[in-house]
C-alpha cells in the first residue's frame, strides 16, 4: 500500500497497521517520502487520532529510524527526565543534580525554546563555554564520570522524530496527543536510560491546557513507554503560573544555582524534590517515598548536588566559577522594573502571557531558527499571593535592546492582575501516574 491508501486509510478514520507506518517513517527517515504527504497524514491523525496499537508502532519506528544509545557501561540503574515544556521551568538543573547525587545517574537529552516555552538547551547554552552538542562516546564517559550530562538531540537519534516534529510545527498538529508520546518516548528511549520520569504540565503555559488532556497524555506516556520496555511515572503539575522567580536564559541559570545553594523558591523545590524521588524509586536507588526525599535532601543539603552540577559544566567545556559568582554570565544591556498600578495582592500571573513577553525580550523563539539572547528575560518579584504596593516594582525586564522592552511593558502589566484579597493557594502537584508494567 502506498502512501496516498495510507492517508486516506487514517482519513476515513481505519488504523494503520505496522507494515504501512513502517513504511511511512522508513520514508521519512531517508526523504523517499515527500514533506506534503507526511504533513497530509500528521494532519489526518490530529482529526482521527491513533490507537495504542498504532502509538506503539509508530513510537518503535521511530527510535529505531537511527541510533540506540548502549548505556551498559555506565555503572548503576539510569534514569532520564523529561517536561512537556513550561515558563520558567529550569527543574532539570534541580533534578539532574539531585538524583546524580544521591546515585542515580542521568543521561539527559533535551531541546530548545519554542513560542512561549523556554528551552533546556539555550539555558545551558547562556553559560560560557558550554556545548550541548558531544559526540555520543563523550555524552557517556560523562555520564560514566560526573552521574549527569544534558545535551541535545543529535542528528542520529530518532532522526525521523527531528523531521516529523518540523513539520508538525508549520501544520499545527503539535497537539495530538499520540504525536507527543511518540516523539518524546522516541528520543528518550533512543538515548538508552532505564527509567523515565515525566513532568506533564497541565493549564495556562502548558502545550495541553486542560487537565483532562493532561491526563490523558501523562497515562499514554506512562503505558506506552512500560509496554516498550521502561517503567515510567507521570506527575502533573501546574503550570498556570511561572515557575520559580525568573523567565530566561543566563537569569534561570543563576536561580537554578542560587536553589543549589539552598535558596530556591518553594514551587521550585517542591517538584523538584517529588520528581527527582521518583528517579530513585524507578531505578531502586531508594525502596519507599520517604527514604528517596531523605536522600535528595541530604544531597541537596550537603552541596553534592552544587557539585554535580559544576562538574558537568566543567566537562562540557562551560565554565565552572558561574557556580560561585553567577555574575559571570551574560547580562542584557537594558534593565528595567515595572511598577505596580494599584495596591493590594497580585491574584493572577498567567505564564502564558509572561512567556510571550519574555520570547519579545530576546529570550525564546517563535521559529527554529530564530536567534536567542542569553542575558534577556523576566525577574518576577512578585508572585501570586503576594502584597503589593502602589508604585513597588512588579517586575525587572531585562534586554539588549530597549525597544523591546518599552514592547513587552505593556504586556506584562496586563499579566499582573492586582485585587483586593489574594488569591486561593493552589497545589502544585495534581496527581501522579506510575506504570504497572516494564523491562
Amino acid at each position: 500500500m502506498g502512501m496516498a491508501e495510507s492517508i486516506e486509510k487514517k482519513k476515513r478514520g481505519s488504523a494503520l497497521d505496522r507494515e504501512e507506518i513502517h513504511a511511512w517513517i522508513r520514508g521519512v527517515a531517508d526523504e523517499s517520502v515527500p514533506d506534503y504527504q507526511s504533513a497530509a497524514l500528521l494532519m489526518a491523525i490530529w482529526f482521527r487520532g491513533l490507537d495504542r496499537d498504532e502509538t506503539i508502532a509508530l513510537t518503535e519506528e521511530m527510535i529505531h529510524s537511527g541510533d540506540v544509545l548502549d548505556l551498559g557501561s555506565v555503572r548503576g540503574v539510569t534514569a532520564d527526565k523529561h517536561s512537556t515544556g513550561g515558563v520558567g521551568d529550569k527543574l532539570s538543573f534541580l533534578i539532574g543534580p539531585l538524583a546524580a547525587a544521591s546515585g542515580v545517574p542521568v543521561p539527559m537529552l533535551s531541546g530548545r525554546a519554542l513560542g512561549h516555552t523556554g528551552g533546556t538547551l539555550d539555558k545551558l547554552e547562556s553559560i560560557p563555554g558550554y556545548q550541548t552538542r558531544l559526540t555520543t562516546e563523550r555524552f557517556i564517559e560523562i555520564v560514566k564520570d560526573v552521574g549527569l550530562s544534558i545535551v541535545g538531540q543529535t542528528e542520529r537519534l530518532a532522526p525521523a522524530d527531528g523531521k516529523l516534529y518540523s513539520l508538525r510545527d508549520v501544520t499545527a498538529t503539535v497537539d495530538a496527543i499520540p504525536l507527543i508520546v511518540s516523539s518524546i518516548l522516541s528520543k528518550k528511549h533512543a538515548a538508552g536510560p532505564h527509567a523515565l520520569v515525566f513532568d506533564v504540565k497541565c493549564g495556562d503555559g502548558a502545550i495541553l491546557r486542560t487537565r483532562e488532556d493532561s491526563r490523558r497524555l501523562a497515562e499514554l506516556l506512562v503505558d506506552v513507554s512500560a509496554r516498550l520496555g521502561k517503567p515510567s511515572t507521570a506527575i502533573l503539575t501546574d503550570m498556570d503560573v511561572p515557575l520559580g522567580r525568573t523567565v530566561g536564559n543566563a537569569l534561570e541559570i543563576a536561580e537554578s544555582i542560587e536553589a543549589l545553594r539552598g535558596e530556591g523558591a518553594p514551587d521550585m523545590m517542591e517538584i523538584s524534590r517529588v520528581l527527582a524521588a521518583e528517579m530513585l524509586l524507578l531505578t531502586g536507588a531508594a525502596a519507599e517515598e520517604g527514604e528517596a526525599l531523605r536522600k535528595i535532601d541530604r544531597a541537596h543539603r550537603s552541596g553534592e548536588a552544587l557539585a554535580v552540577f559544576r562538574r558537568m559544566i566543567e566537562a562540557h567545556g562551560g565554565d565552572p566559577k558561574v557556580c560561585d559568582d553567577t555574575s559571570r554570565l551574560p547580562r542584557a544591556a537594558h534593565v528595567r522594573e515595572i511598577e505596580s498600578p494599584a495596591a493590594g495582592f497580585v491574584a493572577a500571573l498567567p505564564a502564558r502571557a509572561i512567556g510571550l513577553a519574555a520570547m519579545r525580550l530576546g529570550a525564546g523563539r517563535e521559529t527554529v531558527e530564530d536567534p536567542v539572547s542569553p542575558g534577556a528575560g523576566i525577574e518576577l518579584l512578585k508572585k501570586p499571593g503576594d502584597r503589593t504596593e502602589k508604585g513597588e516594582p512588579l517586575a525587572r525586564l531585562h534586554a539588549d535592546r530597549e525597544e523591546r522592552i518599552i514592547e513587552a511593558i505593556p504586556r506584562v502589566l496586563e499579566a499582573f492582575r492586582i485585587a483586593e484579597e489574594p488569591p486561593a493557594e493552589k497545589p502544585r502537584i495534581l496527581e501522579r501516574i506510575r506504570s504497572e508494567r516494564g523491562g
